[in-house]
């Protein structure tokens, strides 16, 4: 749990320091971009201290005190200015025969030749001062003078050890005379535990003071230079980015042209793959150390700018070539898009015709549906005006019916008085009254002929009103019952029977005194027929009503 919990931690750690180093890459490759307001800060600073020395009637001192002002200005920004004002000063300080202001020339004057990299003229200056007679402020500097010379002339000498440990003396020394309070002291104490490679008492010592530094000056860009070299002892490649970059951004804020961290930088990025970056810090360091005239750095940067320019030339190369085929990609898909807009263009215009026409085509529609609509309001009205007709036609139906009805019942009355009479003829007649016989014989033979022709008009209109009504009785009666007329017979006793029934005679006395039968003989007619029905028989007669009606 323990281990987990540690690696947790490391991987946080490692994300937020990324995170931080990305931040602040961001604002150093901003910064590079943007050196002017710094440089025309720098040049205005300058500018003010050099109308000082126009003042007239400027004493000796006075001199040599604004010289070196300018001297601390050019130092790390153009040493050629900055030995050229500390010349001068060397010259002041012997016409003043001040032996303090001639020492102190000295070593400023030594510790820019080592910055220019004119090291014989540095060793020549330093040898030419009396040790024994310097203050400590100056022995400090007199000690420090000759690690810096003999650790910048071991970076470019083959015969490196001997001259560093001639620097570690000095810088022993150094710390023999320093109060181990000092800021001074522990930077040279931490340099030399990292040449011991003590490096986790060196980084707690650096980070410490780097933690306790809130400006943004030349202190706090060498407290961060040194922190990223313990870094790189370590392996520590993100840490180094870090803090190599922290020290960049410091000195370009400054103006240090004479600076190692950009070509530290450079090599880290190269290193990491990131060559395009790594390009524009190295040649940025190339020009801060062309314009500093700083020949230690130029040459320092020389060994390293072709390998890192290289580098960018073929990746640029390779992305110069990329972009030809992308390019190349981008054509072929502009000449496949044109012929697609043309398609879509054509196809446009396509649409365009058939929703022309399908706007047509919905007009026509619309002046058809409104010509149905018109011809469906006259069907309408048409079928309501026969819907009245159809009642006029059923009502005056049932008038007709009703007055066939009333004039059957008359025919039956008459026949049925007619036959009374005949029947009271013949109970009076005597035997002896032939002739008289013979009269009645030929009037019955006339009643019979008379009732015959009476039933056969019937039929006919009937028939004439109704001319589908055998058929349509005959459906409602089984198949095998079905009524099969003999030849010129129209209607039969049954068919007769319901044909008066549908009438709407349906007492059967009365249908009995028209077709001459007891009302026993219609009823025995009736029933023998309703067995006979493929219907219910309860219903059999109700639709024989029905037969030949408009609502059948």
């Amino acid at each position: 749990m323990k281990a987990l919990t540690f690696l947790i931690t490391l991987f946080l750690s490692s994300s937020i320091a990324v995170a931080q180093t990305d931040s602040l890459s961001a604002v150093l490759y901003s910064l590079i971009q943007n050196k002017e307001p710094f440089i025309e800060k720098k040049e205005r600073d300058i500018s003010e201290i050099k109308k000082m020395l126009e003042v007239p009637d400027l004493s000796k001192r006075q001199q040599y005190d604004i010289n070196r002002k300018l001297f601390e200005e050019y130092k790390t920004y153009i040493s050629d200015s900055a030995i050229h004002y500390a010349q001068n000063n060397l010259k002041i300080a012997y016409e003043l025969n001040d032996s303090y202001a001639i020492s102190e020339t000295k070593l400023i004057l030594a510790s820019a030749y080592s910055i220019a990299g004119m090291f014989i003229e540095s060793l020549d200056l330093l040898k030419s001062i009396e040790k024994r007679n310097l203050t400590y402020e100056l022995k400090v500097s007199y000690y420090d003078n000759y690690k810096l010379l003999y650790g910048y002339y071991a970076q470019n000498n083959f015969y490196t050890s001997g001259y560093n440990k001639r620097s570690a003396i000095y810088r022993d020394s150094l710390l023999g005379l320093l109060d181990t309070n000092f800021t001074h002291y522990k930077i040279v104490y931490a340099d030399k535990l990292y040449d011991n490679n003590q490096l986790k008492d060196a980084k707690e010592i650096l980070t410490n003071l780097l933690n306790q530094s809130k400006e943004e000056n030349h202190e706090r860009a060498i407290l961060a230079y040194a922190l990223a070299n313990v870094y790189k002892k370590e392996g520590n490649i993100e840490m180094q980015k870090k803090y190599f970059t922290l020290s960049a951004i410091c000195d370009i804020k400054n103006n240090i042209k004479e600076n190692a961290s950009l070509q530290a930088l450079a090599l880290v990025l190269y290193e990491m793959g990131d060559i395009e970056n790594a390009y524009q810090c190295i040649k940025s360091s190339m020009e801060d150390a062309i314009f500093c005239n700083a020949r230690l750095r130029t040459f320092e940067v020389s060994k390293i700018f072709p390998i890192i320019d290289s580098a960018y030339q073929e990746k640029t190369l390779k992305q110069r070539e990329e972009l030809k085929r992308f390019l190349l990609l981008i054509s072929i898909l502009s000449v496949f898009l044109v012929i697609a807009l043309i398609f879509v263009y054509r196809q446009m215009k396509k649409v365009a015709r058939i929703r022309k026409k399908l706007h047509l085509s919905n007009l026509k529609l619309n002046e058809v549906n409104r010509n149905l609509q018109e011809a469906n309001d006259k069907l309408k009205a048409t079928n309501l005006k026969f819907t009245e007709l159809n009642t006029e036609l059923s009502e005056a139906n049932q008038i007709k019916e009703a007055y066939i009805g009333h004039f059957l019942d008359l025919c039956s009355t008459y026949i049925d008085k007619l036959q009374k009479f005949q029947n009271s003829i013949n109970r009076k007649l005597t035997e002896n009254k032939r002739e008289e016989l013979l009269k009645i014989l030929r009037s019955n033979e006339m009643i019979d002929n008379e009732l015959k022709e009476l039933y056969d008009n019937f039929d006919h209109i009937f028939l004439h009103l109704y001319p589908n009504f055998v058929e349509d009785f005959n459906s409602l009666l089984l198949e095998e019952e079905r009524f099969v007329l003999k030849h010129n017979e129209l209607l039969n006793v049954e068919l007769r029977i319901f044909a008066l029934i549908r009438l709407g005679i349906t007492d059967s006395s009365k249908i009995a005194a028209f077709l001459h039968y007891s009302a026993n003989t219609i009823y025995s007619y009736r029933t023998r027929v309703r067995n006979k029905a493929a219907v219910p028989r309860h219903e059999f007669e109700s639709l024989v009503m029905k037969i030949g009606s408009i609502s059948q």
